[in-house]
């Protein structure tokens, strides 16, 4: 049974990502409030993750928004299920509070192809006329 927050995350992330079959939010509670974790499919993660964070920083934004009306503290885990074991966390408290861990064991061939697909999936999200 999903709460209301997994269900605002899906339908906001499903309608912007091309694989909305692929998104999973999970919810935990912990010491620091609600920690949703959000699974896309690899190919979207550009999408949702936004250039330099936008989209990510704005989904948090509407997150605090939840926070405030429910008197919750909720923070943003964004997956990288990828073979790059990656993954993005915003939370909706503190902007600085994001991070990136990266593999140590990943290759400079696979980020760099990585890195190449997301600026293409970028550039797609430039020329669309909104």
């Amino acid at each position: 049974m999903s709460t209301i927050d997994q269900q605002f995350v899906e339908y906001i992330v499903k309608s912007v990502v091309g694989h909305p079959d692929d998104v999973v939010v999970e919810r935990t509670i912990d010491e620091k409030g609600v920690l949703l974790t959000l699974t896309v499919n690899p190919e979207d993660l550009g999408r949702v993750i936004g250039k330099r964070g936008v989209t990510a920083q704005s989904l948090r934004t509407l997150l605090r928004a939840l926070g405030t009306k429910n008197d919750a503290r909720y923070n943003l885990k964004i997956v990288n299920n990828d073979d790059q074991a990656s993954s993005y966390t915003t939370s909706s408290d503190d902007v600085d509070d994001q991070t990136v861990n990266n593999s140590a064991d990943e290759s400079v061939d696979k980020a760099s192809d990585y890195s190449k697909k997301t600026r293409e999936e970028l550039a797609e999200l430039d020329d669309l006329d909104i």
